[in-house]
Protein backbone atom coordinates (compact mmCIF):
# COMPACT_ATOMS: atom_id res chain seq x y z
CA UNK A 1 0.00 0.00 0.00
CA UNK A 2 1.39 3.35 -1.02
CA UNK A 3 1.91 5.96 1.65
CA UNK A 4 -0.10 9.17 1.26
CA UNK A 5 1.60 12.58 1.49
CA UNK A 6 0.07 12.98 4.95
CA UNK A 7 1.92 10.01 6.37
CA UNK A 8 5.10 10.82 8.26
CA UNK A 9 7.78 9.26 6.15
CA UNK A 10 11.06 10.80 5.06
CA UNK A 11 9.79 10.65 1.48
CA UNK A 12 6.75 12.77 2.39
CA UNK A 13 8.88 15.66 3.69
CA UNK A 14 10.10 18.45 1.46
CA UNK A 15 13.82 18.94 1.22
CA UNK A 16 15.00 21.24 3.99
CA UNK A 17 11.76 20.86 5.97
CA UNK A 18 12.26 19.95 9.62
CA UNK A 19 9.99 17.42 11.33
CA UNK A 20 7.96 18.92 14.14
CA UNK A 21 5.85 17.90 17.14
CA UNK A 22 4.82 14.29 17.48
CA UNK A 23 6.46 13.47 14.16
CA UNK A 24 9.94 13.70 15.65
CA UNK A 25 11.31 10.31 16.70
CA UNK A 26 12.46 10.45 20.32
CA UNK A 27 15.80 8.94 19.52
CA UNK A 28 16.52 11.70 17.00
CA UNK A 29 15.58 14.64 19.25
CA UNK A 30 16.08 13.67 22.89
CA UNK A 31 14.89 16.10 25.51
CA UNK A 32 17.72 17.35 27.68
CA UNK A 33 16.95 18.57 31.21
CA UNK A 34 17.69 22.24 31.67
CA UNK A 35 20.61 22.92 34.01
CA UNK A 36 19.26 25.54 36.40
CA UNK A 37 20.42 27.06 39.65
CA UNK A 38 17.53 27.82 41.97
CA UNK A 39 17.70 31.08 43.89
CA UNK A 40 15.32 31.98 46.67
CA UNK A 41 13.96 35.49 46.27
CA UNK A 42 14.31 35.97 50.03
CA UNK A 43 18.08 35.62 49.65
CA UNK A 44 17.97 38.43 47.10
CA UNK A 45 16.11 40.65 49.56
CA UNK A 46 18.60 39.88 52.33
CA UNK A 47 21.53 40.73 50.06
CA UNK A 48 19.95 44.08 49.17
CA UNK A 49 19.20 44.76 52.84
CA UNK A 50 22.81 44.11 53.88
CA UNK A 51 24.20 46.19 51.00
CA UNK A 52 21.97 49.17 51.85
CA UNK A 53 23.08 49.12 55.48
CA UNK A 54 26.76 48.71 54.58
CA UNK A 55 27.21 51.34 51.89
CA UNK A 56 25.27 54.02 53.80
CA UNK A 57 27.96 54.16 56.50
CA UNK A 58 31.10 53.28 54.54
CA UNK A 59 33.32 55.33 52.26
CA UNK A 60 34.46 53.16 49.37
CA UNK A 61 38.16 52.14 49.70
CA UNK A 62 39.05 53.57 46.28
CA UNK A 63 37.41 56.85 47.25
CA UNK A 64 39.19 56.99 50.61
CA UNK A 65 42.49 56.45 48.81
CA UNK A 66 41.70 59.25 46.35
CA UNK A 67 40.69 61.68 49.13
CA UNK A 68 43.86 60.87 51.07
CA UNK A 69 45.96 61.53 47.95
CA UNK A 70 44.17 64.84 47.40
CA UNK A 71 44.78 65.82 51.03
CA UNK A 72 48.47 65.07 50.66
CA UNK A 73 48.67 67.27 47.57
CA UNK A 74 46.75 70.18 49.13
CA UNK A 75 48.57 73.21 50.45
CA UNK A 76 49.07 73.02 54.24
CA UNK A 77 46.56 75.03 56.30
CA UNK A 78 44.48 75.73 53.18
CA UNK A 79 40.69 75.58 53.13
CA UNK A 80 41.04 72.71 50.66
CA UNK A 81 43.07 70.72 53.18
CA UNK A 82 40.55 71.51 55.92
CA UNK A 83 37.60 70.27 53.89
CA UNK A 84 39.41 67.06 52.94
CA UNK A 85 40.29 66.49 56.60
CA UNK A 86 36.60 66.82 57.48
CA UNK A 87 35.66 64.32 54.76
CA UNK A 88 38.09 61.76 56.16
CA UNK A 89 36.93 62.40 59.73
CA UNK A 90 33.32 62.07 58.63
CA UNK A 91 34.12 58.70 57.05
CA UNK A 92 35.80 57.54 60.25
CA UNK A 93 32.78 58.50 62.36
CA UNK A 94 30.39 56.79 59.94
CA UNK A 95 32.29 53.51 60.10
CA UNK A 96 32.90 53.67 63.86
CA UNK A 97 29.45 54.78 64.99
CA UNK A 98 27.43 53.14 62.23
CA UNK A 99 25.83 56.37 61.03
CA UNK A 100 25.33 57.58 57.44
CA UNK A 101 28.25 59.42 55.85
CA UNK A 102 25.74 61.73 54.14
CA UNK A 103 22.28 62.88 55.21
CA UNK A 104 20.96 62.25 51.69
CA UNK A 105 20.94 58.46 51.70
CA UNK A 106 19.77 58.46 48.11
CA UNK A 107 17.51 56.65 45.72
CA UNK A 108 18.28 52.94 45.75
CA UNK A 109 19.67 52.08 42.32
CA UNK A 110 20.05 48.31 42.06
CA UNK A 111 22.02 46.66 39.27
CA UNK A 112 21.63 42.91 38.74
CA UNK A 113 23.71 40.59 36.58
CA UNK A 114 21.50 37.52 36.38
CA UNK A 115 22.67 34.24 34.86
CA UNK A 116 20.36 32.74 32.26
CA UNK A 117 20.56 29.38 34.05
CA UNK A 118 19.13 30.82 37.28
CA UNK A 119 15.54 30.16 38.32
CA UNK A 120 14.11 32.56 40.91
CA UNK A 121 11.79 31.06 43.50
CA UNK A 122 9.44 33.89 44.41
CA UNK A 123 9.03 37.46 43.22
CA UNK A 124 12.43 38.87 42.28
CA UNK A 125 11.52 42.56 42.13
CA UNK A 126 9.31 42.41 45.21
CA UNK A 127 12.24 40.94 47.15
CA UNK A 128 14.51 43.80 46.06
CA UNK A 129 11.95 46.41 47.09
CA UNK A 130 11.47 44.66 50.43
CA UNK A 131 15.23 44.65 51.03
CA UNK A 132 15.30 48.38 50.35
CA UNK A 133 12.31 49.04 52.61
CA UNK A 134 13.81 47.12 55.52
CA UNK A 135 17.30 48.50 54.97
CA UNK A 136 16.18 52.12 55.09
CA UNK A 137 13.80 51.51 58.00
CA UNK A 138 16.12 49.48 60.22
CA UNK A 139 19.11 51.67 59.37
CA UNK A 140 17.21 54.87 60.23
CA UNK A 141 18.12 56.20 56.79
CA UNK A 142 16.32 59.17 55.29
CA UNK A 143 13.36 58.24 53.11
CA UNK A 144 13.51 60.42 50.02
CA UNK A 145 11.27 58.80 47.40
CA UNK A 146 7.99 60.39 46.32
CA UNK A 147 5.22 58.31 44.77
CA UNK A 148 4.67 60.60 41.80
CA UNK A 149 7.11 63.08 40.21
CA UNK A 150 4.50 65.83 39.85
CA UNK A 151 1.95 65.16 42.59
CA UNK A 152 4.73 64.13 45.02
CA UNK A 153 3.83 62.37 48.31
CA UNK A 154 6.59 60.51 50.15
CA UNK A 155 6.29 56.71 49.98
CA UNK A 156 7.60 56.52 53.54
CA UNK A 157 10.07 53.66 53.03
CA UNK A 158 12.34 54.79 50.16
CA UNK A 159 10.75 52.38 47.71
CA UNK A 160 10.48 51.66 44.89
CA UNK A 161 14.08 51.00 43.93
CA UNK A 162 15.38 51.73 40.42
CA UNK A 163 16.21 48.24 39.16
CA UNK A 164 18.34 47.39 36.13
CA UNK A 165 18.74 43.72 35.15
CA UNK A 166 21.41 42.51 32.74
CA UNK A 167 21.28 38.88 31.60
CA UNK A 168 24.61 37.05 31.46
CA UNK A 169 25.68 33.49 30.75
CA UNK A 170 25.92 31.04 33.62
CA UNK A 171 24.20 30.28 36.89
CA UNK A 172 25.28 33.20 39.05
CA UNK A 173 23.63 36.36 40.31
CA UNK A 174 25.50 39.52 41.26
CA UNK A 175 23.60 42.35 42.90
CA UNK A 176 25.10 45.83 43.19
CA UNK A 177 23.33 48.46 45.25
CA UNK A 178 24.30 52.07 44.52
CA UNK A 179 22.12 54.60 46.39
CA UNK A 180 22.28 57.95 44.57
CA UNK A 181 21.85 61.31 46.24
CA UNK A 182 20.16 64.03 44.22
CA UNK A 183 22.24 67.06 45.12
CA UNK A 184 24.71 65.74 42.56
CA UNK A 185 22.18 63.86 40.41
CA UNK A 186 20.42 67.15 39.63
CA UNK A 187 23.65 68.49 38.11
CA UNK A 188 23.78 65.70 35.53
CA UNK A 189 23.25 66.45 31.84
CA UNK A 190 22.55 64.66 28.56
CA UNK A 191 23.05 66.01 25.05
CA UNK A 192 22.56 64.65 21.55
CA UNK A 193 25.65 66.13 19.95
CA UNK A 194 26.24 66.10 16.21
CA UNK A 195 28.94 63.84 14.78
CA UNK A 196 30.71 66.97 13.53
CA UNK A 197 31.18 68.06 17.17
CA UNK A 198 33.68 65.21 17.49
CA UNK A 199 35.95 64.56 20.43
CA UNK A 200 36.48 68.26 21.14
CA UNK A 201 32.74 68.83 21.40
CA UNK A 202 32.51 65.80 23.65
CA UNK A 203 35.21 67.10 26.00
CA UNK A 204 33.72 70.60 26.04
CA UNK A 205 30.31 69.24 27.05
CA UNK A 206 31.82 67.30 29.95
CA UNK A 207 33.90 70.21 31.26
CA UNK A 208 31.01 72.66 30.83
CA UNK A 209 28.80 70.33 32.88
CA UNK A 210 31.23 70.63 35.79
CA UNK A 211 31.48 74.41 35.36
CA UNK A 212 27.70 74.78 35.47
CA UNK A 213 27.47 72.55 38.53
CA UNK A 214 29.98 74.60 40.52
CA UNK A 215 29.79 73.79 44.23
CA UNK A 216 26.23 72.37 44.07
CA UNK A 217 27.18 68.66 43.88
CA UNK A 218 29.41 68.91 46.98
CA UNK A 219 32.82 68.47 45.34
CA UNK A 220 35.17 66.76 45.14
CA UNK A 221 32.98 65.00 42.62
CA UNK A 222 33.12 61.82 40.57
CA UNK A 223 31.81 61.60 37.02
CA UNK A 224 30.23 58.73 35.14
CA UNK A 225 30.30 59.52 31.42
CA UNK A 226 28.40 57.70 28.70
CA UNK A 227 28.98 58.16 24.99
CA UNK A 228 27.22 56.41 22.12
CA UNK A 229 24.11 54.27 21.98
CA UNK A 230 20.73 56.00 21.94
CA UNK A 231 19.10 58.70 24.07
CA UNK A 232 18.06 56.23 26.76
CA UNK A 233 21.09 53.97 26.55
CA UNK A 234 23.68 56.72 26.98
CA UNK A 235 22.16 57.69 30.33
CA UNK A 236 22.46 54.08 31.47
CA UNK A 237 26.11 54.02 30.36
CA UNK A 238 26.84 57.11 32.46
CA UNK A 239 25.22 55.57 35.54
CA UNK A 240 27.03 52.29 34.97
CA UNK A 241 30.36 54.13 34.71
CA UNK A 242 29.98 55.28 38.33
CA UNK A 243 30.23 51.66 39.45
CA UNK A 244 33.78 51.27 38.15
CA UNK A 245 36.53 51.68 40.80
CA UNK A 246 38.43 54.96 40.49
CA UNK A 247 41.75 53.16 40.03
CA UNK A 248 40.52 51.07 37.08
CA UNK A 249 40.87 52.87 33.72
CA UNK A 250 38.87 52.18 30.59
CA UNK A 251 40.30 49.03 28.94
CA UNK A 252 40.50 50.87 25.61
CA UNK A 253 43.73 52.98 25.64
CA UNK A 254 42.02 55.72 23.60
CA UNK A 255 39.32 56.22 26.22
CA UNK A 256 41.73 55.72 29.09
CA UNK A 257 43.73 58.66 27.73
CA UNK A 258 40.53 60.71 27.36
CA UNK A 259 39.72 60.02 31.01
CA UNK A 260 43.07 61.43 32.07
CA UNK A 261 42.75 64.48 29.83
CA UNK A 262 39.30 65.28 31.15
CA UNK A 263 40.35 64.81 34.78
CA UNK A 264 43.23 67.24 34.29
CA UNK A 265 41.01 69.82 32.56
CA UNK A 266 38.32 69.60 35.25
CA UNK A 267 40.75 69.96 38.15
CA UNK A 268 42.28 72.97 36.39
CA UNK A 269 38.94 74.76 36.90
CA UNK A 270 39.94 75.38 40.52
CA UNK A 271 36.45 74.87 41.99
CA UNK A 272 37.95 72.70 44.72
CA UNK A 273 36.40 70.82 47.64
CA UNK A 274 32.98 72.26 48.54
CA UNK A 275 33.67 75.11 46.10
CA UNK A 276 36.33 76.74 48.31
CA UNK A 277 39.00 76.48 45.61
CA UNK A 278 41.92 74.12 45.26
CA UNK A 279 43.54 71.47 43.14
CA UNK A 280 40.93 68.75 43.52
CA UNK A 281 37.51 69.35 42.03
CA UNK A 282 37.14 65.81 40.72
CA UNK A 283 38.49 62.65 42.34
CA UNK A 284 38.10 60.59 39.19
CA UNK A 285 35.90 59.79 36.24
CA UNK A 286 35.02 56.84 34.04
CA UNK A 287 33.84 56.67 30.44
CA UNK A 288 31.62 53.89 29.10
CA UNK A 289 31.15 53.77 25.34
CA UNK A 290 29.13 51.77 22.82
CA UNK A 291 28.31 51.90 19.07
CA UNK A 292 25.82 54.51 17.92
CA UNK A 293 23.96 55.68 14.82
CA UNK A 294 25.96 57.30 12.03
CA UNK A 295 23.93 60.52 12.47
CA UNK A 296 24.39 60.87 16.22
CA UNK A 297 26.83 61.46 19.08
CA UNK A 298 24.89 61.01 22.35
CA UNK A 299 26.72 62.08 25.51
CA UNK A 300 25.59 61.87 29.14
CA UNK A 301 27.37 63.00 32.29
CA UNK A 302 26.18 61.59 35.60
CA UNK A 303 27.56 63.80 38.35
CA UNK A 304 28.20 62.23 41.76
CA UNK A 305 29.87 63.29 44.99
CA UNK A 306 32.68 61.89 47.13
CA UNK A 307 30.27 59.55 48.95
CA UNK A 308 29.29 57.73 45.77
CA UNK A 309 28.04 54.53 47.37
CA UNK A 310 28.27 50.96 46.11
CA UNK A 311 28.07 47.52 47.68
CA UNK A 312 27.84 44.18 45.88
CA UNK A 313 26.88 40.62 46.71
CA UNK A 314 27.29 37.42 44.73
CA UNK A 315 24.55 34.84 45.22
Amino acid sequence: MEASVNEETPEAMAIGEMPTGENVPHERCPRQPLATERLDAEAVGEAVYDAIRQCAITLRPDFRKAVEAAREAAAPESREAGVLDHILENARIGATDGVPICQDTGMACVFVELGTDVHIDGSFEAAIHEGVRRGYTDGYLRKSIVADPLRRGNTGDNTPAAITVHLVDGDGCTITVAPKGFGSENMSRIQMLKPADGVEGFKKFVVDTVKLAGSNPCPPIVLGIGVGGSFDKVAYLAKKALLRPLDVPNPDPYYAQLEQELLTAINALGIGPQGFGGKTTCLGLAIEQMPTHVAGLPVAVNVSCHVTRRASAEL
